[in-house]
């Protein structure tokens, strides 16, 4: 059974038992506390967490994952890998331990065919339920279920919140992959017994205390790697044997002229084919090397390929090649490298050479640190010189001692060691954010659960009336509010844009017959709930009351023309940069917009104007804009773009601009192009590796934008006695004298200092065969005792030089000598 058949059968299982058939996700997750996408339950966190609502409560998905937290294992074992695909299939308040159990069997035993009387299973020690279950449901024998404790078959969140008992499959591999130590049984670390599947069941909550208490809903969350369920079912030891990585060694091997059996080449080999995988769906995704973050992950991973391809003795580039195969092996079924193919090979190629030069760089501070360790007498090099050569510049640990040796020094290993745990600790501290917060106890699901969803009509109006079904404070619910007091205020209906998606939420006012709240902004916490946020203004408000909502619509229309002009914005730079370019953030408020995306080089003016001229001619149009649901397959039918990582649902909101701009997005814009005004870009940057940023402004501020460049240029045309029209001229003209003051007051300075280094060498007396000059110069500055300084040195062979001067209130002293008065 090869992979792509390994796939469609787990999806099309798990389809055919109801569940929602979701697509991978993007490796850069929507949750901002996570660097990458790392497992199969991440683009579900929102739906775990009551954030979210779709319409269905199991879902199955293959999930691409990327992992470094054990980068330094990759191709030593068998299984450790830094992308991988991920098997899974989950509940939402569903179904439980039953079904899952008996399906994870079911598919194992009955569709892909594996020998039960190979199959152990594990569970926590205490889980007696999940033992009856295997036992006496599913039938596996009560000698093939172990029981381990907490580290092994307890999934938790953090110190609190969500947990639950896990139950694992293993494959027995066979004896001769044994560790060969008496106490070897299913929970072992070694190769023999394999985890394929894992089974979450979150069914507690932990408090503060420790101690567990039953959620409301029960969920399931599982996971199984492709690589090894493939290893298993193709009957190969390794996930690099199996149809996945086995062609890319192949390549990786012609490439490098070398054979397989080298344990040394062996691992390189694999190393390069599990990274070139890894990066080039990052960058397919829109990842860009950097030096922090994801980025920084990124080039680790390309530096690391770069670097065994070296000890493999491959001296020219060689990742694009290996992108290519990748391509053609994975881009049918993941359609962003198909689609991406020249970008990410021009990306990752350019990062490859200038990693090579890296190596150079790195191989001249090497020589200097060995030098200095030299000349302290010292037999071996610090471990945290090593680490920051390996670190800092992606220089090979292998390589430093090697070269080392050469020089008779060794190197601190336990110094180095030390360093990569710390940094292999802080990795693991960052792969974890993202599940400590995984569930959100507070006021919000508290709200929500008792007074249900809040309508939002606001696509249609600014105004609505809706009942006060809530009030909250930030600790808790409340019956009524009075004058001076900030609050949470909930309503059934309201049209109060929350903020989402880089679109800051909306302000204005929410009035009943008692009494009047300033909005001052509209948030989201949790799904289909908004908490409009403000304070009391006049008399007080309650409980049940009906309340007029209305939205600022003057602050409305500006961020609608800011965001429709983000949509603009995004279009005209693929058409100018290319469809590589992806959006990276945004940002739209009242005043001004900011779009973020992804590009590897500056922009220049040209582009710049070409860009904006693009979008004003699109506004002057008149093209129309539309909003309105519909299907994510008819979405995707349509061309629209998604990005980031966003998690759909079955129905979507798609927005359209003419027939030229699709996109997803749920935010507030205009109806057409017109009401946008003109978009005006007034910065453009970068923030970060690979990243640009535009600001622009529209509508009024564009007016504003406006009437303050004439203003400005107004002062400046008077300032230098000119009119406006006139200003560069007058510019000019006055660099021009500028200049030709600067020239004379050179020449002037020239004959101050001849002046002066005559009086001071008729001064001059000679002391034990060297002349000394000294004196002081008045309202000298230090160019010009330097220049000073070099004109009595070149008087004599063998001459110290003493001059002083007052600057600003403050003693300038500089003393200069020549060589030979040095060197005695």
């Amino acid at each position: 059974m090869n992979s792509s058949e390994v796939r469609q059968k787990f999806l099309d299982f798990f389809a055919a038992r109801g569940h929602h058939v979701a697509l991978s996700a993007s490796l850069v997750p929507a949750d901002p506390t996570m660097l990458l996408t790392g497992a199969g339950m991440v683009p579900f966190k929102p739906i775990f967490m009551g954030k979210e609502e779709v319409d269905y409560s199991r879902a199955v998905s293959v999930q691409k994952c990327v992992r470094t937290t054990d980068i330094e294992l990759i191709g030593k074992t068998n299984r450790h890998l830094s992308f991988f695909e991920m098997l899974g299939n989950f509940s939402f308040g569903d179904y439980y331990k039953k079904e899952s159990i008996a399906w994870a069997w079911e598919l194992l035993t009955d569709v892909y065919e594996l020998d039960s009387d190979r199959l152990w299973v594990t569970i926590f020690e205490t889980d007696d339920e999940t033992a009856r279950i295997w036992q006496e449901e599913v039938g596996v024998a009560a000698e093939r279920i172990v029981r381990l404790g907490e580290a092994d078959n307890f999934w938790s969140a953090g110190p609190t919140g969500p947990c639950g008992p896990s139950s694992e499959i293993l494959y027995d591999q066979g004896a001769e992959l044994s560790c060969g130590k008496p106490s070897c049984a299913a929970g072992c670390d070694c190769d023999r017994y394999l985890e394929i599947w894992n089974l979450v069941f979150m069914q507690y909550n932990r408090d503060e205390t420790g101690e567990l208490h039953p959620l409301p809903k029960k969920n399931i969350d599982t996971g199984m790697g492709l690589e090894r369920i493939v290893s298993v079912l193709q009957g190969v030891r390794s996930n690099f044997d199996t149809d996945l990585l086995k062609s890319l060694i192949e390549k990786t091997a012609d490439i490098a002229s070398s054979d397989h059996g080298d344990e040394k080449m062996d691992v390189s080999q694999r190393i390069i084919a599990d990274h070139v995988r890894a990066v080039a769906f990052m960058i397919g995704d829109g990842i860009l090397p950097g030096n922090d973050g994801r980025g920084y992950i990124l080039r680790r991973l390309i530096r690391r390929a770069v670097r065994h391809g070296r000890l493999l003795g491959i001296e020219k580039s060689f990742i694009s090649i290996l992108i290519d195969t990748v391509v053609d092996m994975m881009g049918g079924v993941y359609s962003e490298l198909s689609e991406n193919r020249d970008y990410i090979k021009r990306v990752a190629g350019r990062e490859e050479e200038r990693f090579r030069e890296t190596l150079r760089q790195g191989l001249v501070i090497l020589e200097e640190v060995i030098r200095e360790a030299k000349a302290d007498h010292e037999a071996r090099l610090s471990g945290a010189a090593a680490f920051k050569l390996y670190d800092t510049y992606g220089f090979p640990l292998e390589l430093t001692e090697e070269i080392a040796q050469e020089s008779g020094l060794g190197i601190d290993r336990d110094g180095f060691d030390a360093l990569m745990q710390e940094q292999r600790d802080r990795a693991r501290g960052q792969a974890g954010a993202g599940h400590a917060e995984l569930f959100v106890s507070s006021l919000y699901h508290q709200i929500k659960e008792e007074s249900a969803q809040t309508e939002f009509t606001g696509y249609e109006s600014v105004e609505s009336r809706g009942k006060i079904v809530a009030i909250g404070d930030g600790e808790r619910v409340r019956t009524k509010a009075v004058v001076g007091d900030e609050i949470d205020i909930f309503l059934s209906a309201t049209p109060f844009y929350a903020e989402k998606g880089g679109q800051v939420g909306d302000s204005g006012q929410i009035t009943t017959d008692t009494g009047q709240v300033r909005v001052d902004r509209a948030l989201a916490p949790v799904a289909d709930l908004v908490a409009h946020k403000g304070e009391v203004t006049e008399g007080e408000v309650k409980l049940d009351q009906e309340a007029l909502a209305e939205v600022d619509g003057r602050r409305r229309r500006s961020i609608s023309r800011n965001h429709t002009a983000t949509h603009l914005l995004h279009w005209a730079l693929r058409a100018v940069l290319g469809p590589q370019v992806k959006q990276a953030g945004s940002h739209v408020d009242a005043e001004r917009l900011r779009f973020d995306f992804n590009h590897h080089e500056a922009l220049t003016d040209d582009q710049v104007q070409t860009i904006e001229n693009l979008v004003n001619e699109k506004i002057l149009q008149n093209q129309p804009v539309r909003a309105f649901e519909t299907t994510m397959d008819y979405a995707k039918e349509a061309g629209a773009l998604a990005f980031f990582g966003e998690k759909y649902g079955r129905f979507v909101r798609l927005v359209e601009i003419g027939n030229f701009s699709k996109e997803l997005c749920g935010g507030i814009h205009v109806h057409n192009s017109s009401e946008i005004g003109y978009v005006k870009i007034t910065s453009v940057s970068s923030i970060g590796a690979d990243t640009a940023r535009i600001e622009a402004v529209t509508g009024e501020r564009f007016l504003k934008y406006v009437a303050d460049t004439a203003a400005s240029l107004e002062a400046a045309a008077e300032l230098l006695g000119a009119q406006p029209a006139k200003l560069i001229e007058a510019i000019e003209s006055a660099r021009a004298r500028e200049a030709r003051s600067e020239a004379e007051l050179e020449r002037l300075r020239g004959v101050e200092i001849r002046r002066a280094a005559e009086e001071i060498d008729a001064q001059s007396e000679k002391i034990g065969g060297v002349t000394l000059f000294m004196g002081r110069i008045d309202a000298a500055d230090a160019d010009a005792l330097r220049m000073l300084a070099d004109r009595l040195r070149a008087k004599e062979s063998r001459a110290v030089v003493v001059l002083g001067s007052a600057l600003d209130s403050k003693a300038l002293i500089l003393i200069a000598a020549t060589k030979s008065a040095v060197d005695d």
